[in-house]
């Protein structure tokens, strides 16, 4: 499994816990940053590399992390083809990948102990999506959208 992840400053030290813990599971890991702290660095291009990573390698998956992880989804959802979802449980994170076939997971590093934050990592990465007609019906609306500008409302 490859996993693309990105962090600003306020989800450094969590970044590189994570990634240390995906490595001793045999996950391949890109980095795309930050590289090294930074106070004053924004989240936005970190994110939308590791985003365009994830759209251009499908088989992949994708962590952001900030503070409150908001900002860091909302940057990933601006790439075509990218479903970021924001998880604050491991209930959410499954669902995610279940219902939504999420292929980004948002974390706040702000809102959660690491503990809590890898379980929440290792229950998105360890569930499938669950190809339910209906949800792929929804997707589809939503790609549609993404893709035309049309609503489906069917």
């Amino acid at each position: 499994m490859r996993v693309h992840i990105a962090s600003d400053h306020a989800g450094f030290e969590l970044k590189s816990l994570l990634v240390q813990h995906l490595q001793a599971d045999a996950v391949e890991v890109v980095d795309h940053g930050a590289e090294t702290f930074d106070p004053l660095d924004n989240y936005p291009p970190m994110c939308l590399d590791c985003a365009e990573a994830v759209a251009g390698d499908p088989a992949s998956l994708g962590i952001v992390i900030g503070g409150s992880g908001n900002g860091e989804q909302i940057a990933a959802n601006k790439v075509q083809g990218i479903r970021a979802a924001l998880a604050w449980s491991e209930e959410t994170a499954i669902l995610a990948r279940q219902h939504n076939d999420a292929n980004v997971v948002s974390i706040g590093a702000r809102m959660h102990t690491p503990e809590e934050a890898t379980l929440i990592v290792d229950a998105f990465l360890a569930t499938a999506f669950s190809a339910d007609q209906r949800h792929q019906h929804r997707i589809d609306q939503l790609t549609t959208y993404e893709q035309s500008g049309l609503i489906d409302r069917n």
